[in-house]
């Protein structure tokens, strides 16, 4: 029985793992291309938000969970116009940010989110207290040693604040009107208009020709195997778990790619730190 569990969780890591890669292969695809101008920022929106809309469509058919309350209307709205200023600041950050410091910077969600939940009134262990110190003295290193570049990370910082808010009322909304398809899908459909519109009205390019390159076909395509490799992730263990390893996994392959395709420096430094954060997301799950 154990074995079995233990297998079962394996295969959960190796999920999370795959989810991780596609999502940096997707990612470090949109940013070569924007940086190149091959593509805008709107249709890299697009092209990344394509594939895991119609996976949570085909989710919500195959399970028959169309679960949706009028009431969730005002929290839905104001988490919609969070979520593309989160969208749209987000692609900024993927593009012009170092994507070490995307990676590492990202991490200041989980920490947020414990203090947020401090002052809500829920109790916090003294594992995850640790957890967040030794997370934060990992990023100060990082600043101290010029582990993370000043461009693009105000914009990382912002996602990773913003996100606070937009992941609080995701919580909310599921847990008291909607389902978590019909929610995502509305959210998503709002930001396809969003980036379909600005690709159209601002750029003078029509996203859906660009689904006819290999490239960007295949840079859409990767980003929503990260959303469905990740959503079975969670059938294959406990939630804080695999949240710890997708977190852990992303830094690793952001910090891997940064340094082996885009030739950032400060490598030692990065894997120190790294370690480091994972030791603190370890706490932290406890």
């Amino acid at each position: 029985m154990k074995n079995a569990l233990l297998y079962v969780n394996m295969f959960g890591f190796i999920l999370v793992l795959g989810a991780a890669l596609a999502e940096e292969v997707g990612d470090s695809i949109g940013k070569s291309a924007v940086v190149a101008k091959k593509e805008s920022i709107y249709t890299f929106g697009f092209l990344m938000l394509l594939w895991s809309t119609i996976f949570l469509l085909a989710s919500a058919f195959i399970r028959d969970n169309f679960i949706f309350s009028l009431a969730s209307l005002p929290t839905l709205g104001i988490r919609s116009v969070l979520e593309i200023a989160q969208a749209h600041v987000s692609v900024l950050a993927v593009t012009r940010a170092d994507r070490s410091t995307y990676g590492f910077l990202r991490i200041l969600t989980i920490p947020l989110l414990l203090v947020v939940d401090m002052v809500l009134g829920y109790t916090i262990g003294t594992y995850q207290i640790l957890g967040m110190g030794i997370i934060i003295a990992a990023l100060v290193v990082l600043f101290i040693n010029h582990g993370i570049k000043k461009e693009g990370a105000w914009l990382v910082v912002f996602t990773a604040i913003n996100a606070v808010a937009t992941i609080s009322l995701y919580k909310y909304n599921i847990s008291h009107f909607n389902s978590v398809e019909v929610e995502q899908v509305i959210v998503h459909a709002v930001l396809l208009v969003y980036f379909v519109a600005m690709a159209l009205l601002v750029a003078k390019e029509n996203p859906l020709q660009f689904l006819r390159k290999p490239l960007f076909f295949g840079q859409s395509v990767t980003m929503g195997a990260a959303s469905a490799l990740m959503s079975f992730a969670y059938l294959f263990g406990a939630a804080s778990v695999i949240t710890t390893v997708k977190r852990a996994a992303g830094i690793l392959w952001a910090l891997l790619s940064g340094n082996l395709y885009f030739q950032e420096k400060q490598f030692l430094v990065k894997m120190a730190s790294f370690i480091l954060i994972v030791i603190g997301l370890i706490f932290l799950a406890s």
